[in-house]
């Protein structure tokens, strides 16, 4: 427990000494959306994260960079845990906003990077605020920023996918902008198998062809859903199979915790 408390404590420490380039990107934000601008707003989060998981001895390894589109797209992962989030900014290598429960809003600093980076924050509880975040999100995407969703709905905690919720997708199909699937293997051996203690391990993050607007525009939601479920496990190791634990279908929301 003590490497998982120091772990912790660093990222805090981080969190804390990115308060003077938290004021810098909150000028960012106030220019023209541009490339350049979402870049610059990036560059702490990716950095942070980056730090975070080399300093618990974590490896990543990505594959499938070439397979981003330029322009906004809607990314489209699994969730085995809650160091996803971390992979994915510190090692995407595009600048994202995600699909975030409401509760994260509390975190001080943290909250307000998230807003910078067009985060999108969901309650659950809500369903009418549940679909004025999804609109949200369509306008985010509309104007240029990429945005990453889990349609798990929750962790896996394992290497078992949960049935994919096709409510979210509606990002993509009203945006009309690409959807690329992301496998992500080994963050929940970083937490979740040790039943919260930090440890290092090695995480392996597969980003997939693009599944252009004109691909999916006919497909029905539950078939987009589907057809992405394959891609995302066909990543996977080949012994996992679904698991129906918890899957509702009238879920339309993604959360992270």
């Amino acid at each position: 427990m003590l490497f998982t408390f120091w772990i912790y404590t660093y990222a805090i420490l981080l969190v804390i000494g990115s308060l003077f380039n938290l004021k810098q990107a909150k000028r960012f934000i106030q220019q023209p959306s541009t490339d350049e601008t979402r870049r610059k707003i990036f560059e702490t989060p990716m950095r942070v994260s980056q730090k975070v998981i080399q300093k618990s001895g974590t490896n990543v390894h990505v594959t499938g960079r070439e397979n981003i589109p330029d322009g906004p797209v809607l990314y489209v992962a699994n969730h085995q845990g809650l160091f996803d989030i971390l992979a994915i900014l510190g090692h995407l290598g595009r600048p994202v906003g995600f699909i975030a429960k409401k509760e994260i809003k509390k975190l001080p600093i943290i909250s307000t990077w998230m807003e910078l980076l067009q985060c999108v924050f969901i309650d659950r509880s809500d369903r009418r605020q549940s679909m004025n975040a999804i609109n949200q999100g369509i306008e985010n995407l509309k104007n240029g920023h990429s945005i990453v969703i889990f349609p798990e709905g929750t962790r896996s905690r394992g290497t078992k996918l949960n049935e994919f919720k096709p409510g979210s997708l509606r990002l993509a199909t009203k945006a009309k902008v690409p959807i690329v699937p992301v496998t992500i293997n080994g963050t929940y051996k970083m937490l979740e198998e040790e039943n919260g203690r930090v440890k290092g391990t090695t995480i392996y993050m597969t980003i997939h062809k693009p599944i252009l607007p004109e691909q999916f525009i006919s497909l029905k939601s539950a078939e987009l859903a589907a057809k992405l479920q394959g891609i995302v496990q066909s990543a996977l190791p080949l012994n996992d199979v679904l698991s129906n634990e918890d899957a509702s279908n009238e879920d339309i929301v993604i959360h992270t915790h």
